[in-house]
């Protein structure tokens, strides 16, 4: 390897850094010259198995390689190498590269100043490598021990105040009484931590004040040789000094995590047995390496509470998990990515529509970070509006099409702010209506919706997939899918089912399993097995929504159909007054007679025939007057002089809610009345119809 031996030649590398080169498969392809002398060339078999099992990404793996002189002591850094798939546009991990920096052992007294400060070079030269490696603060804890112990203690610990561990900013060091929390600790390999000290997730006392620990407040680190004299300055009971002071201990050293005067925590190392004390040269190295470490906090810190904002906004974004509707019972599950990616713009959505239907929303925009999850509020705002005018599926989508491509490009393109975040986003709406037992659904950009039929094997429904949002030029198509009562959908995001390692269709293949094995579970449990079994990437977020559907029962819906002529308005109150006695709704007979008869007239009047009429009870009662004409019914107060105009005036009044919807024949009017008692002051007075018609 000509390149590995330019690397080991450069003055500012280790000579003792060995290289490995992996393939995909873990199989060894190219080792550095260091690395065959170190570990045996050709390689051993048994050093192949350990290369194979040094963690895939990152620095500070701590490892031990099979070698030909013997045992490697080492820490890792392993970098992933990737080339493009087939489609020339996801790239896919095809190699990685492992260097090995070997660990040297504390040699005692005997060591001579020019080793001993090799050594501490070499240890800075990790800290440096391996601290502020990740944002998660229970990971960076863990690196700071690591770096520590062996080489340079036998016992390591690190604590936090508590507004860290949340994300907020730390006290003033004027402050006393800081509340720390033990967060990680170390234990030189052989040894096990010792069982009276407080241990990972224990709150550590309150200490009194003392001259002693008075330079910590300045970043100074303290050191302390002598066991006896240090368990008497903290004024503290024996009990609690033995949860703090290791037995074994002969010398310990604390230093403050210190930034911009702000203390974060401590970090404390202990030596025991015949290991020589801490001195003034171990204190100015780990006054080096907790600097180092306060840096590192504090940008977990900033980074925690980023995502805790943004968890917060996306999941107060999002519907309640578990709803259940006139249409369905559903279920929904965000889950946020972890590490570096933070939360993103999954989301779902649930929208009780007219007449007992339900759409279910789910999408995915571009990105992560609180401007994708801003972007996601937006769209969701703009959709739960766009439902409200109960457009069919393919039509609201183009809405929303145009809504992104006529507002966001009026913004600076290299302003990576909320509204970039739409621009590409998918977006899938179907509607279910549980009297007709359809689905209707469009989608843009969308993977499909799994279907489960009641005793049938699930399927992915075939789904138009369109252009994601604000590409513009492709029209959307929505389909209509037969769905009976008790089906399951599940809707979902790419993160689900996309991960680098496995082909799409085993993933889809192995959702529609595990959805199936489950599908008599409550959706919540099914939810958590799809979970558990597809391990989803950890680097992208996931929504998903579970629906179990629900019919109305046939003998629950009355339909007819007039003709255009207003002598049929006396036949469509008999026809209803007659259902609701069927039904044993008497008491709303007056109010749903009046309330069709002025539906009915304004449809003969001004739209023509035929006229369709139909009611559904199912916890409430739905009435409904459809006619061919798409003009939009207009609420207004008519003047005392006006003969008409008062009819949908007296509907508001006499309904719960009411509204319209378009449809490729003509419109629908929908009312809805509760069927439970309603409050005194729900229905209007005498005086209020009165006041509605005028004096006469």
């Amino acid at each position: 390897m000509r390149a590995s031996r330019a690397v080991e030649a450069d003055e500012g590398i280790p000579p003792d850094l060995a290289a490995v080169l992996l393939d995909a498969d873990g199989n060894v392809l190219m080792c550095s010259p260091s690395a065959r002398r170190q570990l045996g060339d050709p390689l051993p078999p048994a050093a192949a198995a350990a290369l194979r099992a040094v963690p895939g990404r990152g620095p500070g793996a701590r490892v031990t390689i099979p070698g030909a002189l013997g045992p490697v002591h080492a820490r890792s850094l392993t970098t992933p190498l990737s080339d493009h798939g087939p489609d020339r546009s996801n790239l896919v991990p095809s190699a990685r590269l492992v260097l090995l920096l070997p660990v040297r052992r504390a040699a005692g007294d005997a060591r001579d100043p020019e080793a001993r400060a090799r050594e501490h070079h070499e240890l800075a030269h990790t800290a440096a490598v391996d601290i502020g490696a990740s944002l998660d603060l229970d990971a960076a804890a863990r690196a700071f021990v690591d770096v520590l112990v062996p080489d340079f203690a036998d016992l390591a610990s690190v604590d936090l105040t508590e507004p860290v561990l949340h994300g907020d900013e730390p006290r003033p060091t004027g402050e006393n009484q800081l509340a720390l929390l033990r967060v990680a600790v170390a234990a030189r390999p052989g040894t096990r931590w010792p069982a009276p000290m407080l241990g990972v997730g224990d709150r550590l006392p309150q200490f009194p004040e003392s001259p002693m620990l008075g330079p910590l407040a300045e970043g100074v680190p303290v050191r302390a040789t002598d066991m006896a004299q240090l368990r008497a300055s903290l004024n503290l009971d024996p009990e609690t000094l033995d949860t703090i002071i290791p037995a074994v201990a002969s010398s310990s050293m604390v230093a403050t995590l210190l930034v911009r005067g702000l203390i974060l925590g401590s970090i404390t190392v202990w030596r025991t047995g015949d290991r020589p004390a801490f001195d003034d040269r171990d204190a100015t190295l780990l006054a080096e390496i907790a600097s180092r470490a306060a840096l590192s906090v504090d940008n977990a810190r900033r980074y925690t509470r980023e995502h805790r904002t943004a968890v917060a906004l996306q999941r107060s974004l999002l519907p309640r998990l578990v709803n259940r509707t006139a249409a369905a019972e559903t279920a929904g599950t965000y889950r946020p990515a972890e590490g570096d990616a933070g939360v993103g713009g999954d989301w779902f959505d649930v929208i009780p529509l007219s007449s007992m239907r339900t759409a279910f929303v789910v999408g995915d925009v571009v990105g992560h970070g609180l401007g994708a999850t801003a972007a996601m509020g937006r769209l969701r705002t703009a959709v739960q509006t766009l439902a409200d005018l109960d457009l069919e599926p393919d039509e609201l989508i183009g809405h929303l099409d145009d809504l992104v491509l006529s507002y966001w490009p009026e913004h600076d393109p290299d302003d990576a702010t909320a509204e970039l975040a739409a621009l590409g986003a998918t977006f899938q709406y179907a509607v279910y209506d549980p009297i007709g037992r359809t689905l209707a659904i469009a989608s843009a950009g969308h993977p499909p919706p799994l279907v489960m039929r009641p005793g049938m094997d699930p399927r992915f429904a075939e789904v138009p997939p369109g252009p994601p949002l604000g590409v513009g030029g492709l029209p959307f198509e929505a389909v209509e899918i037969e769905l009976p009562p008790d089906s399951l959908l599940a809707f979902y995001t790419d993160g689900l089912v996309e991960r680098r390692d496995t082909d799409p269709s085993a993933s889809l293949d192995e959702f529609a399993a595990v959805a199936a094995e489950n599908r008599d579970r409550p959706l919540e449990a099914i939810g958590a097995a799809v979970l558990a079994r597809l391990d989803p990437r950890r680097d992208d977020d996931v929504a998903l929504l579970l629906a179990r559907t629900r019919g109305v029962p046939d003998d629950a819906v009355a339909r007819w159909e007039l003709p255009a002529d207003l002598a049929q308005v006396s036949r469509a109150r008999e026809l209803v007054t007659s259902k609701l006695a069927d039904w044993g709704l008497g008491e709303l007979a007056y109010t749903c007679e009046l309330v069709v008869s002025e539906l009915v007239t304004n449809a003969i009047r001004y739209a023509g025939g035929p006229v369709g009429v139909r009611l559904i009870h199912d916890g409430m009662l739905v009435c409904e007057v459809s006619d061919p004409s798409n003009t939009q019914p207009r609420l207004r107060r008519a003047r005392d002089t006006d003969e008409g105009g008062r009819g949908l005036f007296l509907v508001a009044q006499l309904t719960a809610r009411w509204g319209s919807r378009y449809h490729r024949t003509g419109k629908t009017i929908w009312t809805e009345l509760p069927t439970a008692p309603a409050p005194p002051t729900a229905a209007p007075s005498e005086d209020d119809l009165l006041a509605a018609f005028g004096d006469g």
